[in-house]
């Protein structure tokens, strides 16, 4: 019978530095996951990177931060071969690289749209490809996109519509990959408490993304919180790996499809 838990299993974390990623990987480390390769983006992520590293050791999974940019395919195959050559074959690879942009069409120069295709779409695309490469037979792929591709709203074209090819991405690689018993799935958090939401949102934004939800009054934030994701992606990763090449939207009710 075939093992889908944690235990023993090696893991990739792309954006596995801090915030959502960050949390993700001391989660596997206490599931008692063998080894976890720490992606960070660049130097200005690294002491985070390092800081994850020593919580993943202290929880006693073997870890190591590989720094890559992203943005080329070059850059993603470097970051699996390193990975690998440390810890051996993944079992679970998770992508939570992402970009935000909230600016109207008419704004975003051709520049800003290269720079948000890169991180969102295509260095999810070769995150799948290289996965599809170097996971062990049944392994666990999840790549994070957004609620945005649940809802109908202005200024945010670039980052939805980046993110939204990654569903297509998912559902073709789980048909490919099915055969191995690698599952593929995708996960749509909501607006989230991290300096990612922040960072795009002015005050009577913030105010409307915390009153959005269902289940808003239950947040401590309103928002989407980090810990609220984790589960999800246990989940998927181990008991859920029957769930394959579907894009799910966790965000408390903040939108659906």
């Amino acid at each position: 019978m075939t093992d889908h838990s944690i235990r023993n299993k090696t893991v990739i974390i792309a954006g596995g530095a801090k915030n959502l990623g960050g949390l993700i990987a001391r989660d596997l480390a206490a599931q008692s996951a063998k080894a976890i390769a720490i992606h960070y983006n660049s130097a200005a992520t690294r002491a985070d990177a390092d800081a994850t590293v020593a919580a993943v050791r202290a929880l006693g999974a073997e870890a190591a931060a590989f720094q890559a940019d992203m943005g080329t395919a070059g850059a993603v195959e470097t970051l699996f071969a390193e990975a690998v050559a440390a810890f051996g074959r993944p079992d679970i690879a998770i992508n939570t690289v992402g970009k935000v942009l909230k600016k109207p069409i008419l704004d975003i120069s051709e520049a800003e749209y290269d720079e948000m295709a890169a991180v969102n779409a295509k260095s999810a695309f070769f995150f799948i490809k290289e996965a599809g490469r170097h996971l062990n037979d049944n392994g666990k792929l999840v790549t994070l996109v957004t609620s945005l591709l649940g809802a109908f709203t202005p200024f945010y074209s670039t980052y939805a519509g980046t993110k939204a090819p990654v569903e297509h991405f998912t559902r073709a690689a789980a048909k490919e990959y099915g055969e191995r018993g690698i599952s593929v799935t995708a996960i749509g958090p909501g607006p989230m408490d991290t300096p990612f939401f922040y960072g795009q949102e002015a005050p009577e934004a913030q105010a409307y993304h915390k009153s959005a939800a269902a289940l808003s009054g239950l947040s401590k934030t309103g928002l989407t919180d980090i810990e609220d994701i984790v589960p999800h992606i246990r989940f998927l990763v181990s008991d859920g790996w029957w769930m394959t090449g579907q894009t799910i939207l966790v965000n408390g009710g903040y939108t659906t499809k």
